[in-house]
């Protein structure tokens, strides 16, 4: 029995094409698509977590297994997605008609995983926003202690606070009666408690068990960041097309300027060279080698669907072979550039406070919110420097947003064409959910909840998503026909690699960190803050809530397809549809 949407001539499949509903958008100019994907894939995680991850790994010799796992696996897939979505023309839920309904699923479990990552990338953006605006005045206010945030007898200046004794180690101060004295470990800088206590008010909650009400400055934030992206997105790529121009760039800008400034401060070498250092013994251990796929993985982003919605609006025979080289290896240099900004840095806290580099460097959000800013307040005109960092953040931030929120468009408007002509209140009603949903990271004890949903929301579910996707191009779909298309469109065949890539290499290599990721998982928390059982069983709920639409799907369409069971279960794997490229006949599937 010939599945929906189809009929047989001369015993052959045929699809039957209907008219869209209205005429696909375009980008107006090539760059435009370029500034976008270099926009995603470029985000927080470039500056944030790869120089940490690559220090911790080995420092230089980290290159080699980041490196090989970008050629066998990351670069494979994403230039499988960009191709994909060329030439299917459509976003996350339609295209699976055209290559294998079965899994329809995924493209739902995709826009869940995306729906997830708003509620809180975008709080980390509303932090972002609340220190640019914070830092517009005569000097940076977590510089002193002696803010009605700060809790004095905790509050130290290290290392130049006269209360500190480097011998004994001890933090004295003066009572009314006596003299009182703490272990520095039992203290803060002025930094630290202006983010936990003026901007996150941690004081207020009880960790997740208690989160406290609403902090409505750090909500109006997040609104802020909301409205922008909405006016970014409201027209589609006509829009956003034009704010990368801005947000794409300013990056690096930024990143140069840091970067120049942080080799002139003392103890800067000291950084870089700890930074880049190779430790040849690491890269035998199988541990460097996951947080190398993990990384590249994560930092190319393939399985969110952003790749495949901004490159099906690129014209046919556009070379998105060229476009992955090129955006794939703009992403990795900016990764690797990113470490010399910020190690310079933690080069010159580590001397300042003669400490050890890797004593100063921190892996999450306080990177960017504690040691950074500690550093810039030592600077001359440190509200300067503190406006250019964090404006950086903020462009980072939001191309990353762009690309994620269109993801969700492009699949559902594709899906459900008759929403196009209103996407301007489409749009509005994702971002009310969106803000809605985000309000829990806003909360007093809000940074537990984006480190949880940090923790659970990708890192597991994504993998499995991209190594359905992988075997469902690859196996179902077919290598030859997905390579066919290809040369239907850049007028040659992917090479041998390419192909024993998408069938063999790539969807292994998913497997493998997908079946690392669960043993032992534990979320990734602020601080030394230990999660309850209770939140830990939530994340994993996050997890399946976005998987069960996988198998929730297959059931579904079972359940709807016509004819015998062994009828539908072959008819499900066959496409239903294929992409407008303007033929007049039916085309053979």
């Amino acid at each position: 029995m010939a599945p929906s949407g189809t009929a047989l001539v001369d015993g052959v499949a045929m699809v039957e094409k209907t008219k869209p509903v209205q005429e696909r958008e375009r980008w107006d100019k090539k760059i435009e698509f370029l500034l976008a994907v270099v926009g995603f894939a470029v985000d927080l995680g470039n500056v944030w977590r790869f120089p940490y991850v690559c220090f911790n790994n080995g420092g230089g010799a980290f290159l080699l297994p980041y490196l090989v796992m970008l050629i066998f696996c990351g670069l494979p897939l994403f230039y499988m997605e960009l191709a994909l979505g060329q030439f299917q023309r459509c976003g996350c839920l339609t295209v699976w008609n055209r290559i294998c309904p079965a899994f329809k699923g995924i493209g739902f479990a995709i826009i869940v995983i995306a729906t997830y990552i708003s509620w809180y990338y975008n709080t980390i953006i509303a932090w972002c926003v609340y220190y640019f605006f914070s830092s517009m005045r005569a000097d940076v206010p977590w510089k002193t202690c002696n803010n009605e945030w700060n809790l004095e007898k905790q509050c130290m200046r290290y290392p130049t606070d006269e209360r500190y004794n480097d011998s004994t180690k001890l933090f004295c101060f003066d009572g009314e009666n006596s003299t009182s004295c703490i272990f520095k470990n039992q203290t803060q800088t002025p930094t630290e408690q202006y983010f936990e206590r003026e901007v996150l008010g941690l004081q207020y909650a009880d960790g997740i068990n208690r989160v406290g009400g609403v902090n409505w400055i750090i909500a109006l934030c997040l609104l802020g960041v909301f409205v922008l992206v909405y006016f970014a997105m409201w027209k589609g790529i006509k829009s956003s097309g034009k704010f990368v121009w801005v947000t794409a760039t300013m990056p690096y800008v930024v990143l140069l300027i840091l970067l120049i400034r942080g080799c002139m401060l003392e103890g800067s070498l000291k950084g870089i060279i700890y930074y880049v250092t190779p430790v040849w013994s690491e890269i035998a251990k199988k541990e460097v080698w996951i947080a190398a796929t993990a990384q590249i993985f994560f930092s190319l982003g393939p399985g969110f669907g952003v790749l495949l919605a901004l490159s099906s609006y690129n014209k046919l025979n556009n070379n998105c072979y060229k476009d992955a080289l090129i955006t794939s290896s703009i992403n990795c240099f900016t990764s690797f550039f990113a470490g010399f900004a910020v190690f310079a840095v933690l080069g010159h806290m580590a001397t300042i406070q003669g400490k050890e580099v890797r004593d100063v460097a921190r892996s999450d959000v306080g990177l960017i919110f504690i040691v950074y800013p500690e550093a810039i307040s030592t600077l001359q005109v440190s509200p300067v420097w503190a406006m250019l960092f964090f404006l950086m953040f903020i462009t980072l931030g939001l191309d990353t947003t762009f690309g994620g929120l269109e993801a969700i468009c492009t699949g559902i408007l594709d899906e459900w064409p008759i929403l196009r002509k209103h996407r301007k209140l489409f749009v509005l009603f994702l971002m009310m959910y969106c803000f809605v949903g985000a309000l829990a990271t806003t909360t007093y004890g809000g940074i537990h909840v984006v480190q949880l949903l940090d923790s659970y929301v990708a890192p597991i579910a994504l993998i499995f998503v991209v190594f359905l996707e992988a075997v469902s191009v690859s196996w179902l779909y077919g290598v030859e026909r997905f390579s066919d298309d290809i040369k239907s469109m850049l007028g040659f065949r992917p090479g041998i690699f390419w192909r024993i890539c998408w069938k063999f290499l790539s969807p292994a290599i998913l497997l493998f960190l997908f079946v690392m990721s669960l043993i032992d998982h534990q979320p990734m928390p602020y601080a030394d803050y230990a999660y309850p059982q209770w939140a830990i069983a939530v994340g994993w709920l996050i997890v399946m809530s976005s998987l069960s639409f996988i198998p929730g799907y297959f059931i579904y369409i079972l359940i709807i397809t016509p004819g015998t069971f062994l009828e539908r279960l072959r008819s499900v794997f066959i496409p239903v549809e294929v992409p407008d490229h303007g033929y007049a006949e039916p085309v053979p599937v």
